[in-house]
């Protein structure tokens, strides 16, 4: 059974503040420790629901998207509805033409990216949460850029989407 918008709303920003508690409370140097480091947030045992590494694998299929230099290939991970708050743009995209914009801009830098430290959050069978810590290089490897992250996917249709993507640079630790 889906949740409500609202309570997944909840959950998605309790793990969005999981994740700015670890930055502040471990400092990045702690943070980044390689390989990515996958963790489990408190969840209900639910028949069906899907495993924290296939939420976390979701990743790779939106990074290999984004590897193939196409910003159709990468809107298609995303749902028809869903909201994208960029790393590098102030706009919050809603639309499909949006997030395409959005990619075809991004792209052109020669992005790429591994995941630091990831909190998978299981809502449901067909809801969940990855928020975590990512590095991205860009310009064939001039540029890198830490960022935080928030993955909120949905199953539709049978696919797992994106509806709600959030990412900003790490702030220095103060």
């Amino acid at each position: 059974m889906k949740q409500p918008i609202s309570d997944r709303a909840a959950l998605t920003s309790g793990a969005v503040m999981l994740v700015v508690g670890v930055v502040a409370g471990a400092g990045m140097t702690h943070a980044v420790a390689e390989p990515a480091k996958t963790e489990r947030a408190a969840t209900v045992a639910m028949p069906g629901k899907p495993g924290t590494k296939e939420i976390a694998g979701l990743f790779d299929g939106w990074l290999a998207a984004v590897r193939t230099g196409d910003p159709q290939k990468v809107a298609a991970r995303y749902a028809s509805d869903a909201v994208l708050l960029p790393t590098a743009s102030p706009e919050i995209r809603t639309t499909r033409a949006g997030i395409v914009d959005y990619f075809e801009h991004f792209l052109k830098r020669d992005p790429d990216a591994k995941k630091i430290r990831t909190v998978v959050n299981v809502l449901d069978r067909d809801s969940a949460i990855d928020a975590g810590l990512y590095r991205f290089t860009l310009d064939g490897g001039k540029t890198t850029v830490e960022a935080r992250y928030t993955y909120e996917y949905e199953k539709r249709g049978g696919k797992w989407l994106i509806v709600n993507h959030h990412s900003s640079v790490v702030p220095p630790a103060s």
